[in-house]
């Protein structure tokens, strides 16, 4: 299994593996051609697809060390869509001022692998309906990264998603979780402005973390740590381009989900 899951990873990180389309073709025919070409499965490998990397005893499998010091898994869904420009946005949550920990910090849709999940896919279009009322039907999973390692010990794997079509979406916020909802543009996150560097505690060790100021409708929202790093490398991955600075290890401290 590990030897199959190597080549796979290998594809998802490789220059060359998106194709993407002309910016001359409208919106919808370039959704479609990065749709098409993540799912695509590479010709120098076996005939299985990317969407292998979902299954959390496949992740195990391709690190044991990794999983046996693991405290459990969790996924989080990289929502995607095109605004009427063509320009990539994802689709984030500011967490509910309630909750006890990481309260009204930016997050992801997503939580912790549940025992009926059939993989990492399921549990983070689960969580993203129960948290912001997204219809599973809605998206298409295209690709699903390398885990990262959060600061409690899970490894968070991020899902990629295409919501085709973001009028069909009519957010239902879960108030317990969720305070508000908001998008912003991907490329954002391979750019060094509106960002900043500082230093924070992570298991002992000092390590810097980034974050990202971004302001939409008059409201102000800081995104950092974990979930700037997953936004960061799912946007090198989907816009095939390397960020503009020197990215950071996928260890940082910041709220995994909106639940968890």
């Amino acid at each position: 299994m590990a030897g199959a899951i190597r080549p796979l990873l290998s594809r998802l990180f490789t220059p060359n593996y998106i194709a993407m389309a002309s910016p001359s073709q409208s919106p919808s025919r370039r959704l479609a051609n990065l749709t098409r070409h993540l799912l695509a499965p590479s010709s120098s490998s076996s005939s299985s697809s990317s969407g292998e990397l979902s299954s959390v005893g496949a992740l195990a499998a391709a690190s044991p060390a990794r999983a046996a010091a693991s405290k459990g898994f969790a996924a989080v869904l990289v929502c995607i869509f095109e605004d009427s420009r063509g320009d990539h946005r994802v689709i984030l949550t500011k967490r509910a001022s309630s909750l006890n920990s990481h309260s009204g910090e930016v997050s992801l849709p997503g939580g912790k692998v549940e025992e009926g999940d059939a993989d990492v896919k399921t549990t983070a279009l689960r969580e993203a309906e129960e948290e912001i009322g997204l219809d599973p039907a809605l998206v298409s999973v295209v690709t699903v990264l390398e885990p990262f390692l959060s600061k409690n010990g899970l490894d968070v794997t991020p899902v990629i998603g295409i919501l085709s079509d973001r009028a069909l979406f009519n957010p239902v916020l879960n108030k317990d979780e969720v305070e508000d909802i908001f998008d912003a543009p991907l490329e954002m996150f391979l750019k060094d402005d509106n960002r900043t560097t500082r230093e924070r505690n992570w298991m002992g060790m000092t390590i810097p973390v980034q974050f990202f100021d971004y302001e939409a409708e008059g409201k102000k929202y800081v995104i950092w740590g974990l979930t700037a790093h997953i936004l960061t490398r799912a946007a090198a991955v989907v816009l095939q381009r390397q960020p503009s600075f020197v990215e950071l290890p996928r260890r940082t401290s910041a709220p995994v989900t909106s639940k968890h």
